[in-house]
C-alpha cells in the first residue's frame, strides 16, 4: 500500500481521494434513486387496489361487504337486543380484494342479485334463489364479442359437464364471479379452476355423491407427470379444440382424454391450437415451424426448425463440398 502510495504526490493523491468519493456518493445516489423509484411503483399499484376499494361498485356494495366481506358477521335479536357474533360461511366469504381486480368490479350486487336481499337477515326466499349464468348477460355483449358467449354456451351444452350434471351444474361451479378475471398468464390460472373441484373432496360431493379420484394416481402412466402439471392446462388433453373460441369448453369424458403423446409432441401440435393460441404472435409460414413459445416452454419434436437454421446448414454443406471438391481436384492434378 505504501509503495502504491509513493507514486502519487500529496495533491494527485487528494484529487483521487475526491474523485473516489464523488463516485462513492454517486453511486449511493443511483442507489436510493432506484430504490425510491421502485417503491414508488409499488405504492402506486396498492393505490390503485386501494382506488378501485373505495370507487366502482365496493364503495356501493358496503352494506353486502360489511358481512359477506368478513369471516364473522353479527346478527342481533329483536326481542332481547342482544347481538351475537356468527361465523361467515366460507362459501359466502367475499375478498374484497380480488373482487376489486375482477372484471366484474364495476357491478352492484343487486345486478346479479335480486334485491330480495337489501333486507337482513335474508328471507328463506332469497336464499334458494338462483344466479343466472353469465350468457344471460354476456349474450349479443357488444363490449365483449371477442370473447363469442354464444359459441362457448354452444361448446359448453357439448361438455360432459353438462351431459351429465345439467341439473347441478353452471358457470359458477368453474369460474368464481367475485374474482373472475383474463390474466396474461394461463395454465396455473386455469388448472386452479379444475382443481377447485377435482381436488376439493367438499365441491366435488356437491355435484357428485362419491369419493374424488385421486389425480396423482390417475395419471399416473403420464410420463415427466410434474413437469405436464406445471407447464399445461388440463383442457389440453380434457377437452375438444375449438377454432373459433379462445378457450375450449367441450370437455370430454375422461375415455376420451388425450393420451397419445405424439398429438402434442409434433410439429402439428394440439398445443398451438389451444393453450399458445393467443400467447404465441409465430405462425407456421413460409420460413418453417418457429414458435418461441412452445420452444421455450415445451418439447414439441421438430418445433427447433427454422428458417435461418435451415440457410445456415445449406450454406455449411455448400463449403463442405467444396472443400471436398478443391482437395480431390489437388490430389489429381499433383498426381
Amino acid at each position: 500500500m505504501n509503495i502504491l502510495l509513493s507514486l502519487f504526490d500529496e495533491n494527485e493523491l487528494n484529487e483521487i481521494m475526491v474523485k473516489a468519493n464523488n463516485q462513492f456518493k454517486s453511486t449511493i445516489f443511483l442507489f436510493f434513486l432506484a430504490t425510491s423509484i421502485f417503491l414508488s411503483q409499488e405504492q402506486g399499484k396498492a393505490e390503485k387496489i386501494q382506488e378501485n376499494l373505495k370507487s366502482d361498485s365496493l364503495s356501493g356494495n358496503k352494506y353486502c361487504l360489511k358481512c359477506h366481506g368478513n369471516a364473522q358477521y353479527e346478527l342481533k335479536n329483536i326481542e332481547t337486543k342482544k347481538i351475537f357474533k356468527k361465523s361467515m360461511g366460507t362459501s359466502y366469504i367475499i375478498d374484497t380484494l380480488d373482487f376489486a381486480k375482477s372484471n366484474h368490479r364495476k357491478f352492484q350486487c343487486t345486478n346479479c342479485h335480486s334485491d330480495d336481499f337489501k333486507t337482513f337477515p335474508h328471507s328463506e326466499k332469497s336464499r334458494f334463489e338462483e344466479v343466472g349464468s353469465c350468457i344471460e348477460c354476456h349474450s349479443g355483449d357488444s363490449i365483449a364479442v371477442a370473447y363469442k358467449f354464444d359459441l362457448i354456451e354452444t361448446d359448453y351444452m357439448m361438455s360432459v359437464h353438462n351431459a351429465k350434471h345439467a341439473d347441478n351444474f353452471n358457470c359458477w361451479k368453474c369460474h368464481e364471479a367475485h374474482s373472475y378475471r383474463v390474466k396474461a398468464t394461463t395454465i396455473e390460472y386455469d388448472n386452479s379452476i379444475c382443481l377447485s373441484c377435482h381436488a376439493n373432496i367438499r365441491k366435488y360431493n356437491l355435484i357428485l355423491n362419491k369419493n374424488n379420484p385421486n389425480l396423482i394416481q390417475k395419471h399416473e402412466w403420464l410420463p415427466n407427470q410434474q413437469l405436464h402439471f406445471q407447464n399445461v392446462r388440463c383442457i389440453e388433453c380434457h377437452s375438444r379444440v375449438n377454432d373459433s373460441v379462445l378457450v375450449a369448453h367441450n370437455v370430454q369424458p375422461k375415455s376420451k382424454a388425450v393420451k397419445l403423446c405424439v398429438e402434442c409432441h409434433s410439429t402439428n401440435s394440439l398445443l398451438r391450437q389451444t393453450l399458445y393460441k393467443y400467447q404465441s404472435k409465430e405462425q407456421i409460414s413460409n420460413k418453417g415451424f418457429f414458435n418461441a413459445v412452445i420452444l421455450n416452454r415445451s418439447y414439441v419434436i421438430g418445433a427447433n426448425r427454422n428458417y435461418f437454421l435451415n440457410v445456415a446448414s445449406i450454406i455449411i454443406l455448400i463449403i463442405i463440398f467444396f472443400g471436398i471438391s478443391i482437395h480431390v481436384f489437388l490430389r489429381i492434378s499433383k498426381r
